[in-house]
């Protein structure tokens, strides 16, 4: 007699950040934004009719997407949203990638990639970044079923220049090439050109880290047109109804604050280089970190040292430790000045202590 379980789809599935519950932390483990959202949010959010959430919310959440079209200078029917780039991106897999070749993607890079191929049941290849953590565009240059590049790239915060990404768009004009710029906001390298250029680019972005609503889920993506009618009709097959009616109001108004926008960017990137010329101080290296985050390694300090006696500090970062190539890494998400001040302090006095330890022995 079979089981139930004997129809199971195993998974081995993303593993998010931890998130404590803590007052006293500061956590910098999940790229969120210090700063909270725009004060239009909060007006956004004082004026809503409770009272429409008895309806059910606009299927083509059109306020929302005409607000990021005018914002971005591209036309309605060329945006998609979503509830997170999550969930953008996971229904651009179901859509693009059908074909028996697999698809390619770093091999260190955002771990949802292959959790969603090992879902869908799309064939896969991790191709190696090199020993900078750099794209090596020539190992896209073959055939395959489609590509995913995060630009600027997760954990390691390296970003491709456009150029390369168009290098690489140049020889795989004959499958889609997803472009995920999660972290696009923190630097100057947006491929939304490429859109305008070629008919298989997908650029997917978010309103998570640059404006501060982690917390509402919103993500979407800019395509051409066939792109994102494609997508949409995965989408109705799936869900009708992603976009709430509330986060479609807290979205509009997040947009459209752009004076608001700048200035938390700007001041990210301002506590993020502070942040590299200290930890450089403290003998770290790390790449030019083009995001809300360094991705660094120590010369001399294991990392899993900073990461369990930082977390006893109840300051969180986030390790890879299944990842033998970078589980000597962390991940640092930018806080407030303030916030990595205090961060840089304890991890001075974690290498004072490791460093006082050795010479006694």
């Amino acid at each position: 007699m079979s089981s139930w379980k004997d129809n199971l789809r195993k998974t081995n599935p993303y593993v998010p950040g931890e998130q404590p519950k803590l007052d006293d932390m500061i956590k910098l483990n999940t790229n969120e934004n210090p700063y909270p959202p725009s004060p239009k949010v909060r007006e956004a959010l004082d004026q809503f009719d409770e009272s429409m959430l008895r309806l059910y919310p606009d299927p083509a959440s059109a306020e929302l997407v005409d607000a990021i079209a005018e914002y971005n200078g591209v036309k309605r029917e060329q945006v998609f949203v979503g509830v997170g780039s999550d969930d953008v991106l996971a229904i651009a897999f179901m859509t693009f990638f059908n074909s028996k070749k697999p698809i390619l993607f770093p091999d260190i890079t955002y771990s949802f990639y292959d959790v969603w191929a090992e879902l869908f049941q799309i064939p896969y290849e991790k191709v190696p970044l090199d020993e900078n953590f750099e794209v090596v565009r020539e190992d896209y240059y073959r055939e395959n079923g489609g590509v995913v590049l995060a630009n600027p790239n997760a954990p390691t915060g390296v970003g491709q220049s456009i150029q390369a990404l168009e290098e690489i768009v140049l020889q795989n004009q004959d499958v889609v090439v997803i472009i995920d710029e999660a972290y696009v906001d923190f630097s100057d390298l947006s491929a939304l050109e490429l859109v305008r250029k070629y008919d298989n680019v997908l650029i997917v972005q978010t309103f998570s880290k640059s404006r501060s609503l982690a917390g509402m889920r919103i993500g979407h993506a800019i395509g051409q047109e066939a792109l994102i009618h494609a997508m949409n009709d995965v989408r109705f097959s799936f869900n009708s109804y992603p976009m709430t009616r509330l986060s479609v109001a807290m979205g509009v108004a997040a947009i459209r604050d752009t004076a608001y926008f700048e200035e938390t960017c700007r001041k990210v990137i301002a506590t993020r280089e502070w942040t590299k010329k200290e930890l450089k101080r403290l003998g770290f290296t790390f790449g030019d970190s083009q995001t809300n985050f360094i991705f660094a390694c120590h010369s001399s300090v294991p990392g899993v040292v900073f990461f369990d006696a930082l977390r006893e500090k109840h300051i969180f970062v986030r390790r890879f430790a299944n990842q033998p190539r970078i589980e000597n890494y962390l991940r640092i998400s930018i806080g407030t000045q303030e916030e990595m001040q205090k961060f840089i302090q304890e991890v001075e006095q974690i290498i004072e202590n490791v460093h006082g330890d050795s010479h006694k022995k």
